[in-house]
């Protein structure tokens, strides 16, 4: 087998483990998900006037790429955050004792989705009222560099996105918490 064919079978593992853990969430995580997924999307929405608002505004209409990317954004951060959400009702682990906080790589993907959702919101945004970009660029060098960029940034959250939300629902799977009595 060669190189491509086994990471194409490695991917179509982890998105079929992925797609069990979904499938097995319960009512408590499928409520966290879409909760955690309107919030996001509505504040993204509001601040980068995706959702016409009278306290925000924007210089440059949105382009017809920033609202699947705000979208899609919104619920794949709803299923991570759903992905911290155990099960159960209780909070405590077999033993009785409270339960345990995650390992190192908990906390990487969830900075990794705090950071692709944050990225997605710079990607979203009106180039000219982002005051980051304002500032380090100018208005001119908004325009003539950060907007060209934006498509980019897109593209990087989705994926960033998408693979740490893969591989939390992949390890439900894979390696699953014990279950809350």
């Amino acid at each position: 087998m060669s190189r491509i064919e086994q990471w194409v079978s490695r991917r179509k593992t982890s998105l079929g483990l992925a797609a069990q853990a979904l499938y097995a969430w319960g009512p408590r995580q499928l409520g966290c998900a879409a909760a955690a997924a309107v919030v996001v999307g509505v504040l993204v929405g509001l601040v980068t006037v995706l959702i016409p608002n009278p306290v925000f505004g924007r210089e440059i209409p949105p382009e017809p790429w920033n609202y699947p990317v705000w979208i899609v954004t919104s619920v794949l951060t709803g299923i991570l955050f759903a992905t911290y959400v155990r099960p159960g009702t209780a909070e405590t682990s077999r033993s009785g004792e409270p339960a345990e906080a995650g390992d190192g790589s908990d906390r990487r993907n969830a900075r990794l989705g705090g950071f692709a959702t944050v990225l997605a919101w710079f990607a979203v945004g009106c180039p000219v009222c982002n005051k980051i970009a304002l500032l380090a660029l100018g208005y001119s060098g908004a325009l003539t560099w950060f907007a060209p960029a934006q498509p980019v940034l897109a593209v990087t959250a989705l994926v960033i996105s998408a693979v740490v939300v893969v591989g939390r629902l992949q390890g439900q799977v894979a390696c699953p918490a014990p279950a809350v009595r």
